[in-house]
């Protein structure tokens, strides 16, 4: 299926990592219900693995990963779920307001979601893991289309498993399905077409310093998700009333535009650099989580060990590569 070992491992560490991070760190998927990440591993992984090898492939950087995040979460969420518009899944239709029946901070929340934690943070981190295998692909050709149809079949499971207990009365209309079809179609292409050539070689210069790469991608990763996720005992978006939820709608966008921007315009980045900015989200997705995700003892003390246990392999991985940068091993976290 792949050409060598480090191949192999680093396809399969990447198709664990997806349903790891997405959902187990957020407290989605509660450690006393973790069996049910199995029910995620063939779509998360498979689905991750697939995008990561056609993005490599095919020359793509991180806009074309953040592009095919975006597809992914239009099948899960759009295709698979029918989160994005039904009008009862998850409460998603009582956030805030529905334009032409879609639930729109729910969407906004989602899609980047997926295209960040779902997609480009664990492919990110496996990149990282493996680095001496660089970009080149984990996959041969048959294993590519393997990966493919297990995805498929990973969408046609969640289709099947979790709509028609949660939402039993609600299909996503067939105009609907064509739009969001078409959308995907538009995405790939941008991602796997357009933006390769795009490319430009990194921007020189003298990055920030590690630690405030790691606190703007955890400042902005809480913000997004607390000015678009209801918590706390909240029925919409940012405590606010359902009229004005818009106003937290479009705080949130601005937020991603701006943080987006800022890291684009940083140049010179080291594996350290990207480690910093992961970590930095992911402990505030996972602070997040502790929030909105954990209303019993038993769900905050699961989270608490998964979030343990992501940090203790952080700084593992930290300390890696500031020794293979020659750094002393014993340099502290906030040196990263």
């Amino acid at each position: 299926m792949t050409s060598q070992p480090r191949s192999r491992r680093a396809a399969w560490t990447l198709v664990l990592v997806a349903p790891a991070v997405a959902e187990l760190t957020l407290g989605t998927v509660p450690v006393r219900m973790i069996w049910l990440v199995l029910l995620y591993v063939p779509i998360y992984g498979a689905g991750v693995l697939l995008i990561r090898e056609l993005v490599r492939r095919l020359g793509g950087g991180w806009s074309s990963v953040l592009a095919m995040g975006l597809v992914y979460g239009l099948v899960e969420e759009g295709l698979a779920l029918q989160s994005l518009t039904s009008p009862h899944l998850y409460d998603a239709a009582d956030w805030g307001p529905r334009p032409f029946g879609v639930n729109a901070p729910y969407t906004e929340l989602n899609l980047p979601y997926h295209a960040v934690f779902s997609v480009l943070v664990p492919i990110a981190l496996v990149e990282l893991v493996f680095r001496r295998h660089g970009r080149a692909p984990y996959l041969r050709r048959g294993g590519v289309i393997i990966t493919g149809i297990v995805a498929a079949v990973g969408v046609g499971l969640l289709r099947v498993s979790v709509p028609p207990s949660e939402d039993p009365h609600y299909t996503l209309p067939g105009d609907t399905a064509l739009v969001i079809l078409a959308l995907c179609a538009v995405l790939a292409f941008v991602a796997l077409s357009v933006l390769p050539r795009l490319r430009r070689p990194p921007l020189p210069g003298v990055p920030p310093a590690p630690w405030k790469l790691g606190a703007v991608c955890s400042l902005a990763s809480f913000g997004f998700l607390a000015l678009l996720f209801p918590f706390a005992g909240a029925d919409h978006s940012a405590f606010v009333p359902r009229a004005w939820v818009p106003m937290p709608m479009a705080a949130a966008a601005l937020l991603a535009v701006c943080t987006a921007f800022y890291l684009a315009r940083t140049g010179g980045w080291t594996d350290r650099h990207r480690l910093a900015a992961i970590s930095g989200a992911l402990v505030a997705h996972t602070a997040f989580g502790f929030a909105a995700n954990t209303d019993n003892v038993p769900d905050a003390v699961g989270l608490a060990v998964i979030a343990a246990v992501m940090i203790y392999l952080l700084q593992a991985l930290a300390r890696r590569l500031r020794t293979d940068a020659g750094v002393p091993a014993h340099a502290t976290w906030a040196t990263l």
